[in-house]
């Protein structure tokens, strides 16, 4: 008596994408450059003009080229990875790398065509409704998810070093990525017009005390994450830490509050390299596990960055604006926001190459 056993059959072989080119990654990182400083000159130009009544604006035009050719690039990039006829199943099976950029382009068309017809029916958005305006958070989005693709796309290149050109590459790319928040934040952002308390006594819960308190908290989130995300794939390149600090926080007052003091600022822009190189020697001298030593610096740096920005305040004005109760809450708070985006933050994977 014979048994026949049916043999499994093999599965269907996934076509392989061909890796990312280094010329794919620079031409999409310039085209979302492109994309991202349309929004900062549209920022500066609604901060420093009130009055702009009108969605025609030269700032609006490097806006929407900026998306225009964002797009071009992200269906050349394409091009070499679908076939004659794309399906939804090619489309699917394309990396994560392209996708998520690709995704964020599908956000900046539907915000960006939403935000024309929104100004025609309803008019200009001013003041706290740009910040909650939902087309604007379309744009915002999209421009994060496709900002974010060079950096992406270099990481399914395999291994754990990265070169002189990819460390450029990533960094600039991060921080194209996170300014967009940055600026869309600017309503709770300790990056802002406001660094000192308001000097009452016993601040309300609700005033702007308590708004820059959020302030703080989010900023931190939003200095860190970029920081963490790229050295959950690398070992940090030297100096980007610092980049990814300073740059925002002083194209934040040149966009926002360039006539104010930049006192601020500059303080976070000398306080980063100090704090990085503090954590580096930190480092060199003990011996202690990888999370251990993301957690030291979720609750070193935040506290000890933002107690700078206090301390050359008492010295330039006379008064933090706050009492010791504010103060220490507020440093305490930074620190246990630092240790807790440290810990979700470095429990995502990282990319990997499909």
């Amino acid at each position: 008596m014979t048994t026949s056993v049916e043999r499994p059959q093999p599965a269907e072989a996934t076509p392989a994408v061909a890796a990312f080119t280094a010329r794919e990654r620079w031409v999409l990182l310039v085209a979302s450059a492109w994309l991202v400083i349309g929004l900062q000159l549209d920022a500066y130009a609604h901060a420093t003009t009130p009055e702009l009544e009108t969605f025609w604006t030269p700032w609006h035009g490097v806006l929407y080229s900026g998306i225009a050719a964002s797009g071009f690039t992200l269906l050349w990039i394409m091009r070499s990875r679908l076939p004659a006829i794309p399906t939804y199943r090619t489309l699917i099976a394309l990396p994560n790398a392209l996708r998520i950029p690709l995704l964020g382009m599908a956000s900046l068309l539907v915000g960006g065509g939403m935000d024309t017809l929104w100004h025609n029916i309803f008019g200009i958005e001013k003041n706290l409704e740009i910040f909650v305006s939902p087309s604007h958070e379309l744009i915002i989005l999209g421009m994060v998810l496709v900002a974010m693709g060079p950096a992406l796309m270099t990481a399914t290149v395999p291994g754990r070093k990265l070169s002189a050109g990819g460390a450029w590459l990533v960094g600039i790319s991060a921080l194209f990525a996170v300014l967009p928040l940055h600026i869309y934040s600017l309503h709770a952002s300790a990056l802002g017009f406001r660094h000192l308390g308001s000097g009452v006594d016993v601040p309300n819960v609700f005033s702007t005390d308590g708004q820059l308190v959020h302030g703080y908290l989010f900023s931190t989130v939003l200095l860190l994450v970029p920081i963490l995300m790229i050295g959950r794939r690398w070992p940090l390149p030297i100096g980007l830490p610092t980049a990814l600090v300073s740059v925002p926080a002083l194209l934040m007052h040149l966009m926002f509050d360039s006539e104010g003091p930049w006192w601020p600022q500059l303080t976070v822009a000398i306080a980063a390299p100090v704090v990085e190189l503090v954590l580096r020697l930190g480092n060199r001298l003990m011996t202690w596990p990888v999370t251990g030593r993301w957690v030291t610096l979720g609750l070193i740096a935040p506290p000890a960055v933002w107690g700078a920005v206090l301390l050359v305040g008492q010295l330039q004005t006379g008064s933090v604006g706050w009492n010791i109760h504010m103060v220490s809450g507020l440093l305490t708070l930074t620190a246990l926001t630092g240790a807790g985006t440290v810990l979700v933050t470095r429990s995502i994977q990282f990319l990997q190459s499909e």
